[in-house]
C-alpha cells in the first residue's frame, strides 16, 4: 500500500508508533473493558500485531478508525487474526471499517500467511469476503460462538483443510 492512500474523505496509512495511544483509546471506547475477557484477546497477549498490516484512517487530523492483524497458527498453518477493527462511534456507517479491511486484506495477500480469521458478525464481514467456517474446525482458547468464526483465504485454498487449535504465533 502506498503510504497515505486517500480512500474517501479520510486517508488510510500505516499506524506509527506515535499513534499507539490514540488507537488504544479508540479501541477502549469502542469495546470497553470487557474486551480483555474475549478469547481473541488471549491470542494477542504477549504478541505484537503485524506492523505492516496495522492501519489507521485519518480525516482532518482526527483518528477515525483502526485495524490490526495478529499472527496465529492452526497446526502448521500461519494465519492472521483480524481485530480489533474500531471506528469512532459517531463515524460508523461511513465505510471507514470496510475501507480499512479492504486495504489490510490487499496488503495481507503479499505475505506468506494462508488466511485471515476473526470472530465477528457475518453480515458485516462478508462485505469484504469473509465466510462462516464450519463449526468445530477451529478451536479458540476459551468460549467463542461457532457461528461467529469467520475466515477468508489469502493464499490458494488457505482455509480448505484448516482444522485445530488456534494458537499464538510470534513472527
Amino acid at each position: 500500500m502506498e503510504e497515505g492512500v486517500k480512500a474517501a474523505p479520510w486517508t488510510i496509512r500505516h499506524e506509527a508508533t506515535a499513534d499507539a495511544a490514540s488507537v488504544d483509546a479508540l479501541v477502549a471506547a469502542a469495546f470497553g473493558p470487557g474486551r480483555f475477557a474475549k478469547s481473541a484477546y488471549r491470542l494477542r497477549e504477549g504478541v505484537d500485531p503485524i506492523e505492516s498490516l496495522s492501519l489507521i484512517a485519518i480525516e482532518d487530523g482526527v483518528l477515525r478508525g483502526s485495524v490490526r492483524f495478529w499472527p496465529v497458527m492452526v497446526g502448521p498453518a500461519k494465519l492472521l487474526m483480524l481485530g480489533p477493527l474500531a471506528v469512532q462511534s459517531d463515524q460508523r456507517g461511513r465505510g471507514i471499517g470496510i475501507a480499512l479491511m479492504k486495504h489490510g486484506i490487499e496488503e495481507a495477500r503479499k505475505t506468506d500467511f494462508a488466511a485471515i480469521i476473526l470472530v465477528g458478525d457475518e453480515p458485516y464481514y462478508s462485505r469484504v469476503g469473509f465466510t462462516r467456517l464450519p463449526p468445530g474446525r477451529l478451536r479458540f482458547p476459551g468460549p467463542v460462538d461457532p457461528a461467529r468464526i469467520l475466515g477468508v483465504s489469502i493464499a490458494t485454498d488457505g482455509l480448505l483443510s484448516l482444522e485445530g487449535d488456534v494458537k499464538r504465533y510470534r513472527v
